[in-house]
């Protein structure tokens, strides 16, 4: 097998599944009872939450752990039932909740950027939160959080001169960037990131959204009030010790992965034929997305699979549904592109011979593919 869908999902890595074992066995407790084993798990527990903050540059505090990014995205809207900014390119978590609510979509340009004369032109003095994801989860686009926190900040200095005293936070869904960015939140000027472990090698089912002093947000789920009234629900302490061992483990091979990446994409766009290449720039090295115009990209991975190659066509919640890409649409590609566009995402199940192998399948399962359609429209005339 060789898996090339690691923007979907990874495999919890050995070292994480050992770090949690004893969570799930010996170390068992719930982290509210008051007798001295749970009070351990209670102080590990926080621990975790504690290296997962830290690499983002923030505090335990700061964090609130959830069953995953959706839940995340939906819990930082809650902070206002206000007007509401989202790029047009989101995933379906953030934009399905950001339309419940009202909000507006931002366009991006033909490279998959944000389009920043756009953003300040719907920002008006009614407008409380922006979403924009730090890396699009079908492109690999990395958008310039920076640049646009520096818009947010000049509106806001605005406002006050103005006597208006609104909020306008900065949301962003970082799940797919934790394994190739040095993220810091204060670098990133934002007041709302959603992370997630099912993108990092982590166990699936968990996520964690920081929350900035600013952001005033209200619980989805309530109860016995954990993580300070905003996410009841006994602790999944074996998922967070996972996911900070994950965090840990990615931190520590950022560099070597970024130079392993970038060589693997360069040896893959080498050795594919006849392709398209979609996301050119501002993309990370781990994504590669290639169109063959004309051929139905949905027979590709059925007759891939069949060859052992597993590849998307794009994000996989709206792929298992036949649902065209709202992603693909909105930098410009016509319904035939997007009908023949793949995305192959590179990860630690990977090796260079894969890579190469992976290519020359592909490259087969093109070819035939081309003459089986080219004998089928003979065949009609």
């Amino acid at each position: 097998m060789i898996y090339l869908d690691h923007a979907a999902a990874t495999p919890v890595s050995d070292k994480v599944f050992k770090a949690m074992k004893p969570y799930f066995t010996t170390d068992f407790y719930n982290p509210s009872a008051a007798y001295l084993p749970a009070k351990k798990v209670s102080a590990d527990y926080e621990a975790a939450k504690a290296t997962i903050a830290h690499a983002i540059g923030a505090k335990a505090s700061d964090l609130v752990i959830t069953a995953g990014a959706t839940e995340a995205n939906n819990l930082a809207f809650t902070a206002t039932k206000a007007r509401i900014l989202y790029l047009e390119t989101e995933h379906d978590s953030v934009r399905r909740v950001a339309e419940a609510r009202g909000g507006k979509p931002i366009r991006v340009l033909p490279n998959g950027l944000v389009d920043l004369k756009d953003l300040r032109e719907r920002i008006t003095d009614e407008t409380e939160l922006i979403s924009i994801a730090l890396v699009n989860n079908e492109l690999g686009t990395i958008q310039p959080l920076s640049e646009v926190s520096r818009i947010i900040r000049e509106v806001k200095l605005d406002r006050m001169k103005r006597g208006i005293r609104k909020q306008l936070l900065l949301h962003s869904d970082a799940s797919q960037a934790l394994t190739l960015l040095d993220i810091n939140v204060a670098r990133l000027g934002v007041d709302l990131l959603t992370l997630n472990a099912a993108k990092v090698y982590g166990p699936k089912g968990v996520g964690a959204l920081y929350v900035s002093h600013d952001a005033r947000l209200h619980p989805l789920t309530v109860g016995g009030g954990q993580e300070n009234g905003l996410r009841s629900g006994t602790e999944n302490v074996p998922g967070v010790i996972g996911f900070a061992k994950a965090v840990e483990l990615a931190k520590d091979h950022l560099n070597g992965n970024r130079k392993k990446y970038a060589a693997w994409r360069k040896i893959l766009l080498s050795e594919l034929k006849d392709y398209e290449l979609i996301n050119k720039k501002h993309a990370l090295d781990s994504f590669v997305v290639i169109c063959y115009d004309g051929i139905d990209a949905e027979r590709l991975v059925f007759l891939l699979e069949e060859c052992g190659v597993y590849v998307a066509t794009g994000a996989a919640c709206a792929a298992s549904k036949g649902v065209r890409s709202h992603v693909l649409a909105a930098i410009g590609l016509s319904e035939s592109q997007i009908a023949g566009s793949l995305r192959l995402t590179l990860g630690e199940t990977n090796t260079m011979e894969q890579v190469r192998e992976a290519a020359e399948m592909i490259n087969d399962v093109v070819k035939k593919e081309k003459k089986f359609r080219a004998k089928r429209s003979m065949a009609f005339i």
